[in-house]
């Protein structure tokens, strides 16, 4: 019999008859087809007696007058000797009157199953014992420190995109920039991030994206991190933005530089017009986008007018200060300053035209409301007959909605109508939006009627 301590290697294969067999025609076909086949080093009855071969364990069913099962033959040869004797039982053809296959799977490593064991245990111990009974000492080694680190951090997607341990049930992430930021937070205990690998942002995080209740866009505090805010904006649907502090990056940060990080974020309602593509423009009537015409060449600058009464291109008369009252400033006009010279005169003989909607007596009605959050970043919920039913800040609103049951007919806030907001009240039956401003929104449900506090 061979002993557990001892064994080193478990043959795993399976069988396929042709017939009706039992557990004893095959363990009388392995050995009596194998013997004299590899010598008397390798045969199956001596390394049996010598206690270097186990007990073959054979588990079989028979079905639709065929047979099928799995042995398992346990061995403390080394590599060489077990590959050859497991190579040994796929000549076998025939078990008792029933032509059969035998077919080697895999070769189980018992010690190295003992050693993950060995592993899983140790970090057990590690994780919990230790929290129980803390040592005086906190001298733990930054290799293990990072080991754990490296364990605890998984892979989401095709793409094998780093992220933490609770990104995949959490209703709440944090997208960061790198890995390395996700290892970083992962150190201080927060397993929820996924990042981004730069500026082209990942398809399978755009997707997570929208799935999540609250998303925070966590980017450094450079130029770098200004641009993966601004394509994340486009691309994905962010809650509230964190930025480290200028000129850090978040995989420097200690802990209690991230936890006020995340503390000061702010919603990105609040931010849109600073993550916006620059020669873009939003207008509040209809939330149509303007542009100004693109100029092919530099024009000069004009010359000093000689009146202090300048006219400019369709529109009235506008009084300018002398140049001698304001002070002659003799500096060399640099590319920049040129450039933006240019545009000012650009602007001053094109005129963007705008369109004023009359303001309809049905609407009028919520311009007190509207006055009155002015600047409160708020929001008020109005019913049917335009009462207050609840109040709440403008960086809740979204989840506030989500989760609110109560009839709702009209919303104004102080701040940006985004097409997430938009999407939100449609579902839940609101007629009005009135927000300072319209954002870009490329879907209207005719359901809704979207208004800003200009227009009332």
């Amino acid at each position: 019999m061979q002993n557990a301590d001892t064994t080193k290697y478990i043959i795993h294969s399976k069988i396929n008859a042709d017939g009706i067999i039992e557990r004893p025609d095959i363990v009388g076909a392995i050995f009596g087809q194998t013997e004299g086949l590899l010598g008397s080093d390798l045969d199956l009855r001596d390394l049996q007696k010598t206690g270097r071969i186990g007990r073959i364990e054979v588990v079989v069913s028979a079905k639709g007058g065929k047979t099928k099962g799995t042995i398992l033959i346990p061995s403390s040869l080394d590599k060489v000797e077990t590959s050859i004797l497991a190579a040994s039982l796929e000549t076998i053809d025939r078990v008792g009157p029933c032509s059969a296959k035998i077919e080697v799977t895999h070769i189980e490593d018992v010690r190295a199953t003992k050693r993950h064991q060995i592993i899983e245990r140790a970090k057990f111990i590690y994780k919990g014992m230790f929290d129980e009974n803390l040592p005086e000492s906190q001298e733990i080694a930054d290799e293990v420190r990072q080991s754990v680190r490296v364990e605890e951090m998984q892979y989401f997607g095709k793409n094998k995109i780093p992220c933490g341990p609770a990104v995949f049930d959490s209703d709440a992430i944090i997208v960061v920039e790198g890995r390395a930021d996700v290892l970083n937070l992962l150190k201080y205990g927060i397993k929820n991030t996924i990042c981004v690998g730069g500026t082209n942002v990942p398809p399978e995080v755009a997707e997570l994206t929208k799935k999540k209740d609250t998303v925070t866009a966590f980017t450094d505090g450079d130029r770098g991190g200004e641009l993966i805010i601004k394509e994340l904006v486009q691309v994905a649907n962010i809650d509230f933005i964190a930025r480290a502090p200028d000129g850090k990056s978040v995989e420097d940060l200690v802990q209690k530089e991230i936890v006020r990080s995340l503390r000061q974020k702010v919603p990105v309602e609040q931010v849109i017009d600073k993550y916006v593509i620059k020669d873009q423009a939003s207008s509040e009537d209809n939330g149509r986008v303007q542009r100004l015409p693109k100029r092919k060449e530099r024009r000069p600058a004009p010359a000093p007018a000689p009146s202090s009464d300048v006219k400019r291109v369709g529109t009235s008369s506008v009084k300018r200060t002398p140049r001698d009252a304001r002070g002659r400033d003799n500096r060399k006009k640099g590319p920049r300053d040129q450039q933006r010279e240019d545009q000012v005169n650009v602007e001053k003989q094109v005129e963007v035209p705008k369109t004023k909607v009359p303001a309809s007596p049905e609407n009028k009605r919520f311009k007190d409301h509207a006055n009155d959050l002015i600047g409160t970043f708020s929001a008020r919920f109005l019913d049917g007959k335009d009462n207050v039913v609840n109040e709440t800040a403008v960086r809740d609103l979204v989840s506030t909605l989500k989760d609110y049951e109560t009839e709702v007919k009209t919303v104004v806030f102080d701040g940006v109508v985004t097409q997430r907001i938009l999407d939100i009240a449609a579902d839940k039956g609101i007629e009005r939006l009135i927000g300072a401003k319209v954002g870009s929104v490329t879907k209207r449900p005719a359901s809704v009627k979207v208004l800003t506090a200009a227009s009332l």
